[in-house]
């Protein structure tokens, strides 16, 4: 089995994948990527090749309008039977606990093990990694609910699209096929 982790930098893929045969597609050549190309670029590579697409907090990156894009690329690059794991920013979950909790922009959402994760690290990237790296892409420049993550793997050409959430993240699970035909 093989899948592709994009935008993953030198982060491993999750437990699951363990076994698996894994490339690491990545825009930054600091990281050592095995294929080294903007995820915008995707369908440049052969079709078929994965059974699976691993993108954990990499559509936020782009702008609405390159989402599509993307996601494309993802499909572009599974086999028939292939399936995308997905992983963003919950933006409604943010929104709804920044209200319901009175909180600032700028204020705590929440610890991660890198430390602090303030509302506007959620929204519009880890400003800490931003700073530190001095690279514009790790700025955020979409957000996603359930809703809008689902319709745009549905319109990407996925056939069968099941999403979950918690903690400030949504997973979606996107099937190339539709369910009957898996």
């Amino acid at each position: 089995m093989r899948v592709l982790n994009v935008g993953g930098g030198p982060v491993c893929v999750p437990p699951e994948y363990e076994g698996w045969d894994v490339d690491l597609l990545d825009i930054d050549p600091a990281v050592r990527p095995d294929i080294c190309l903007d995820a915008r670029q995707m369908t440049t590579l052969p079709a078929g090749t994965y059974d699976a697409v691993y993108a954990s907090h990499v559509l936020e990156h782009f702008h609405e309008y390159e989402v599509a894009t993307v996601l494309k690329g993802f499909h572009h690059v599974l086999r028939d039977d292939g399936f995308a794991d997905v992983r963003v920013p919950d933006a409604m979950a943010v929104i709804v606990a920044t209200v319901q909790r009175g909180l600032g922009i700028n204020a705590e959402l929440y610890r991660a093990s890198v430390g602090p994760i303030r509302v506007c690290d959620v929204l519009w990237g880890y400003q800490v990694q931003i700073e530190r790296s001095g690279q514009p892409y790790y700025g955020h420049h979409i957000g996603f609910s359930r809703d809008t993550l689902g319709r745009a793997l549905k319109t990407a050409g996925f056939g069968y699209v099941l999403i979950g959430g918690g903690h400030y993240e949504l997973r979606a699970m996107a099937y190339k096929r539709k369910q009957e035909d898996v």
